[in-house]
């Protein structure tokens, strides 16, 4: 018996905050959308520390009831125990990010152009040419659809990005949830290793004595964690939970192809000096829902188009400061604990925590960067680096010419 084929106009894979974001801005399109998550719940599992820049308040109407706690000061700590603290204009949320995924799906579960299918995987797709139309087929464990547009936000695995070839590299992350009230509950800490040079060790306070506390690296998470744990004199059998997931670290992926996009974690659009990638993917998904609806105006759904109407200005803007967050990670994955040392005593003598905690953005680092650049001290330091890894000069190289 023949199974029963599904005509939907756009197909999104993943029901987190990119997919129900995306989801949101074309509900009101007149397209018929499909949103598959494999997961019965939305938001779930927890995979992600939570704390985002303040810049979410002026992409979304956010509710009081996301936010846990804001903090003011960033306490950034070296591998011997050193540390400066800067105090900037970002003033970061805390949220509840479990409500943030379902945000947009709350708002969108009733709209009628709009449909969940929850608990239901994606396996695969293939294209079809229908009335000489490329077309998509898509797979998934319980129905067959057949789409205009597939849109993958399923995440650092991406399954619709291994379907167009595109693989992240990435890092494992694991935190705790645990009462720690002594921790500063106005303050998120960074503390840096090279025995977890790919970022870091975190302390970020979630509010009533709350901490999550977690660590990522591409090696040894579960022994990574256990040294940070003790570095803090805290007993992990006092945790409340744990979550764990993965990080894509890099630079922005290719994300258009025929008939397909990658948006958020699928498309490594994530920060890698934080592993953050709200901000970036929410971005993306206003350029994601522009390109969706012009290839519907213009019959058009090639990979000319969405290159034209959502990589190329996604590449232009967040693209561009994704590409200056991996310089930065890639430049301090080869600081000894020496040097890490030396970098903070530059910083505290050379006046540059003003500099960072005036000019500091979270989320668009380029502005901080030319600043710093402009210190002798700084470029004296960083010039050694370099000399002493020159296949840091290589991976530089490499990634200023993409």
């Amino acid at each position: 018996m023949t199974q029963e084929v599904e005509d939907v106009d756009i197909c999104i894979i993943g029901a987190n905050i990119a997919g129900n974001y995306l989801s949101f801005l074309l509900r009101n399109s007149g397209l018929k959308i499909v949103v598959i998550e494999e997961h019965q719940e939305i938001g779930l599992p927890l995979q992600c520390a939570g704390i985002v820049s303040s810049k979410l308040s002026h992409l979304i109407d956010l509710p009081n009831h996301i936010v846990r706690n804001r903090v003011h000061v960033a306490k950034i700590v070296s591998p011997s125990g050193k540390m400066i603290k800067l105090r900037g204009q970002e003033h970061p949320y805390i949220i509840d990010r479990v409500a943030l995924d379902r945000l947009f799906f709350e708002k969108n579960e009733d709209h009628e152009s709009i449909i969940y299918y929850l608990g239901e995987k994606f396996n695969y797709f293939k294209y079809i040419v229908e009335n000489n139309q490329k077309r998509v087929l898509i797979y998934t464990n319980k129905r067959i659809l057949k789409s205009s547009v597939l849109v993958g936000c399923d995440g650092p695995l991406s399954s619709v990005g291994k379907g167009v070839g595109v693989k992240n590299n990435n890092l494992f992350a694991t935190q705790i949830r645990i009462h720690a009230s002594h921790f500063n509950q106005d303050e998120a800490a960074m503390y840096f290793d090279p025995k977890w040079k790919e970022l870091f060790g975190w302390i970020v306070p979630e509010g009533d004595g709350v901490c999550r506390i977690g660590i990522a690296s591409a090696i040894n998470i579960g022994a990574n964690l256990k040294t940070f744990l003790k570095r803090l004199n805290l007993d992990p059998d006092l945790k409340i939970d744990q979550q764990g997931g993965l990080i894509p670290y890099g630079m922005m992926n290719r994300v258009a192809f025929d008939n397909i996009i990658l948006v958020g974690d699928a498309g490594c659009q994530v920060k890698a000096t934080t592993g953050g990638g709200i901000i970036m993917l929410l971005t993306a998904a206003k350029y994601a829902a522009y390109s969706i609806i012009q290839s519907f105006k213009k019959n058009n759904f090639s990979k000319r188009h969405f290159r034209t109407f959502y990589q190329s200005p996604c590449l232009a803007t967040i693209g561009k400061q994704l590409k200056i967050h991996y310089f930065i990670r890639t430049v301090f994955a080869h600081f000894s604990s020496k040097d890490y040392d030396i970098f903070f005593q530059i910083l505290k003598s050379s006046n540059i925590e003003h500099i960072i905690s005036f000019y500091g953005d979270m989320d668009f680092p380029k502005r901080l960067l030319f600043k710093m650049l402009r210190n002798s001290l700084v470029l004296k330091f960083l010039f050694k680096v370099l000399t002493k890894n020159p296949s840091l000069i290589r991976t530089i190289i490499t990634i200023f010419k993409k």
